[in-house]
């Protein structure tokens, strides 16, 4: 919807002012606001810029409500594909679902992507917390000290990987769990992103 349909520059103008405002007030400007920043008083000016905006699928609006413009988050939608607990094979979902990543979150275009949930507080220190919803980019290879979906001849878990000269191991990120030097190790993907359920 967005990529599809630019703004002009007096559009995204407009578009930062209120991303700017909403950031720093905790409440949308209003159009008497959007219009001096346009260097006008006209507020049906700012009412066309505002309205053009919402039809671009950039601002959404309450109409109830008064100051209620706010930015649109694009999302994507990864699936839901099981639990990953530390030392334990990922518990698959039977039917998995969709959930929504919000733009915060980096996603490659060109690799696809999953969810996993998390079990255990084993990355706590890292705020990677039990029942929280871990976004990851499959892939099959991964650098020193990325996060990673590992798996190892105990199943799967999610770990910071360390690779020295000789020596390959996975780091909790908790001190109550030892470091992990696995004799057999395949990487199923990297973390990218952490969503937490709304009610924590």
């Amino acid at each position: 919807m967005q990529g599809s349909r630019n703004v002009t520059a007096q559009q995204k103008l407009v578009l930062d002012y209120i991303s700017s405002y909403l950031s720093q007030n905790g409440l949308s400007p209003t159009l008497r606001d959007i219009a001096a920043r346009l260097g006008t008083s006209n507020l049906s000016t700012a009412q066309y810029f505002v309205d053009r905006l919402v039809e671009k699928g950039f601002l959404k609006r309450d109409p109830h409500k008064s100051r209620a413009i706010t930015p649109r988050t694009p999302t994507r939608t990864v699936s839901l594909l099981g639990c990953i607990a530390a030392g334990k094979p990922i518990e698959p979902i039977e039917n998995p679902e969709p959930i929504e990543v919000p733009s915060s979150i980096q996603i490659d275009d060109r690799s696809p992507h999953y969810a996993l949930k998390i079990k255990g507080d084993s990355m706590m220190d890292m705020g990677i917390l039990d029942g929280d919803i871990a976004i990851i980019k499959h892939q099959l290879f991964a650098n020193d000290k990325d996060v990673v979906v590992a798996i190892t001849e105990n199943g799967a878990t999610l770990k910071v990987l360390h690779k020295r000269e000789k020596t390959v191991y996975l780091e909790p990120k908790n001190k109550d769990y030892p470091n992990i030097y696995p004799t057999h190790l395949e990487i199923r993907g990297k973390f990218v992103g952490l969503l937490r359920q709304a009610s924590r």
